[in-house]
């Protein structure tokens, strides 16, 4: 198996809305057409879905989830498929999906983060799709900041083609935005300052492999299935290493911690030349912050740990792709993460 990526948008390509996971409430119908109309200012029409009700904790039943979501990625007209946002319990989904179809099919953009990554890596990992772990559509109206880019830019870029993203050294403290009252809102709060940190030594971090990884709290519950075999991955598409990246959505410190001794010892991160970790807003304990959470499950890897980057669930976000060729460096000078799509 061969990672491979999915054509480049074009102007008029069709890019369908679906919800896995959780759907949009009425009250914030509202942010999902400013939404549909930031994607439709790029050139592209938008399909959305049945999928789409918010009233329960998932859209409609997962068989019809995995139907809507296995006819978009499928279905030639489509040239991307992105959510509104995550939600809670998309690993219902999994069994259901037709992954030897998947092979088959031409393959198509999947976008998005939070409970998505319980799709988004299984599916680069059996599939040889690359994913875009990167913000959702009722985030993609926000002006991206100087050095990062949106999942619009990414699909839209050619094979082999290669960027760089720089952090750019603020980030939102805490809270999000109403879409209730603010509908409209495109300018994140970046009211804190601060960039990325080595966690397990002093000195610089260069390091290079294929991207792979996802939120802390969906991937635990996959960690030693079929799955999520990074090993194999790592095997077939990337023998010199991988680079892997997880970040946490809510969990406090001590259930991070957990989790990712639970990953670590399921092999998940036995290929990592590097782990990037995501800046968090989840809460530290009175004996453990999230920093030392991390540092004391994947410590003993004995590779770099680079935390704080703009994967996770803190605004703004930089997009990853699953499958992507990496390139991270961090020195007191200048932080960095490269991607090549080949």
């Amino acid at each position: 198996m061969t990672v491979r990526h999915p054509r480049p948008l074009r102007p008029g390509d069709r890019i369908g809305v679906t919800s896995p996971s959780s759907g949009v409430p009425e009250e914030l119908r509202a942010r999902l057409d400013v939404a549909v109309r930031a994607v439709e200012s790029r050139g592209y029409e938008v399909v959305v879905g049945r999928c789409m009700d918010g009233a329960g904790h998932v859209s409609a039943p997962a068989a019809e989830r995995a139907d809507e979501l296995m006819s978009l990625l499928t279905d030639p007209g489509i040239a991307a498929v992105v959510p509104p946002w995550g939600g809670e319990t998309g690993i219902d989904l999994l069994p259901l999906l037709d992954l030897d179809r998947l092979r088959g099919a031409e393959p198509t953009w999947l976008v998005g983060f939070s409970d998505l990554s319980t799709l988004l890596a299984p599916l680069t990992l059996l599939t040889g799709v690359a994913t875009v772990h990167g913000n959702n559509l009722m985030d993609t109206p926000y002006r991206v900041p100087e050095g990062l880019l949106s999942w619009l830019d990414i699909v839209a870029a050619p094979p082999g083609h290669r960027f760089t993203q720089v952090p750019p050294n603020r980030f939102r403290a805490g809270g999000w935005d109403d879409y209730r009252t603010d509908p409209e809102v495109r300018e994140f709060t970046l009211d804190a300052s601060g960039g990325w940190t080595r966690l397990d030594a002093d000195g610089d971090v260069e390091a290079e492999g294929r991207l792979i990884g996802g939120c802390i709290e969906m991937l635990c519950n996959l960690a030693g299935t079929p799955y999520l075999d990074v090993r194999e991955f790592a095997r077939a598409e990337s023998p010199e290493g991988l680079l892997v990246y997880v970040e946490a959505g809510g969990e406090d410190a001590f259930a991070v911690c957990r989790n990712l001794h639970g990953m670590r010892l399921a092999g998940f991160f036995d290929a990592a030349n590097a782990v990037l970790v995501g800046r968090t807003p989840a809460p530290g304990a009175a004996s453990l912050t999230q920093h030392e959470a991390v540092l004391d499950a994947l410590g003993p890897l004995g590779v770099p740990i680079v935390a704080d980057v703009e994967c996770g669930h803190v605004p703004p976000y930089l997009p990853l792709v699953n499958g992507a060729r990496g390139r991270v460096v961090h020195t007191s000078a200048r932080s960095e993460l490269t991607q090549t799509l080949d």
